[in-house]
């Protein structure tokens, strides 16, 4: 049982490493978490939920976990130079020791507190306590020496079941059977900012959403205030797409304000074809065709020669005979 959460759990000795509880991450010494009793219905499969540390991955999971080491080694490493970091401010954290996990019920305050200095919008508490309860949400969390310093929520919608302003993202053709996945909130404690903590969190929905059991959904969008300019050129940075202006979306202390939506496509996901798309994919057909075209030409001129060449081979035997 974990001293702090309460929570009750299998162990299954991996490994010597330090590691930290599944639900809400506080610190053990040699002792890793293994085997949760909770099991998903299907053939008793492990739960995904219960393996995010960075430190250590149990083998066997899946390759969503799996993507969180691969980040950790490689894209922070590659992205980031010493140069670089010694232009910037000294890092306020190492992300070597960031965390991720899900969200669990005794995270609400913290959350909440942390919400509302992040954003503008007042959420109700029923949106907490579903954040950090339900399956259905997305709700990963990056944790510092125990404490929440950034959060992404997100869930997966039916394409069909969105609102109307946000129905143009898909292309029709895709739209009836797809999903996508939608951000409801993204942010990180202003003393850890600057540090890759939020593309982190981003890259971790992403690779999340890429997997083989993911694969009906097509795209990622989001909501955005036309003021947050930081936002804005956060997203296009990592790959999103103004699709939208949505005037007077928000509502904010009364005041309504402007917002945009921006779209990233995934899993051979497109947006809608515009007259440029259908000109160009009836240009690349016509450009198709025509090496086809001329294959199939050369292909009969070689079976006309040789038709002419074997009839004239046997008229002329039937003459010298």
């Amino acid at each position: 049982i974990c001293a702090k959460c309460r929570c009750r759990f299998q162990n299954k000795e991996i490994g010597k490493e330090q590691n930290s509880c599944i639900y809400c991450g506080i610190l053990y010494g040699t002792a890793t978490l293994g085997r949760p009793l909770r099991e998903t219905a299907a053939g008793g499969a492990l739960d995904e939920r219960a393996f995010l540390q960075l430190a250590s991955i149990p083998a066997g999971t899946s390759a969503m976990a799996q993507s969180f080491s691969w980040y950790h080694h490689n894209h922070l490493g590659a992205t980031k130079t010493e140069d670089q970091l010694k232009a910037k401010s000294v890092p306020l954290c190492s992300v070597n020791d960031v965390q991720l996990r899900f969200l669990c019920p005794d995270d609400l305050e913290e959350v909440r507190t942390l919400c509302q200095d992040w954003f503008p919008i007042d959420y109700p508490l029923s949106w907490y306590e579903d954040i950090t309860s339900s399956t259905r949400f997305f709700a990963l969390a990056a944790v510092y020496n125990l404490t929440i310093i950034g959060l992404i929520v997100a869930e997966i919608k039916p394409y069909g079941k969105l609102n109307k302003e946000d129905r143009g993202i898909l292309s029709e053709s895709m739209g009836r059977d797809a999903d996508i996945g939608y951000i409801l909130s993204l942010g990180v404690h202003r003393k850890y900012r600057q540090n890759g903590i939020g593309s982190l969190l981003l890259d971790s929905l992403i690779n999340h959403l890429t997997t083989a059991e993911r694969h009906k959904v097509k795209a990622i969008f989001l909501h955005v205030l036309t003021t947050n300019q930081t936002a804005i050129l956060f997203y296009e940075r990592r790959g999103f797409v103004l699709h939208s202006f949505l005037p007077y979306y928000y509502s904010i202390r009364g005041k309504c304000k402007d917002g945009f939506t921006y779209v990233t496509y995934i899993n051979g996901g497109h947006s809608p074809w515009t007259l440029y798309d259908h000109l160009k994919y009836w240009c690349s057909l016509v450009v198709t065709a025509g090496g086809l075209c001329s294959w199939i030409s050369c292909r009969v001129r070689s079976a006309f020669r040789w038709v002419c060449y074997r009839t004239i081979s046997r008229f002329t035997f039937s003459q010298d005979n």
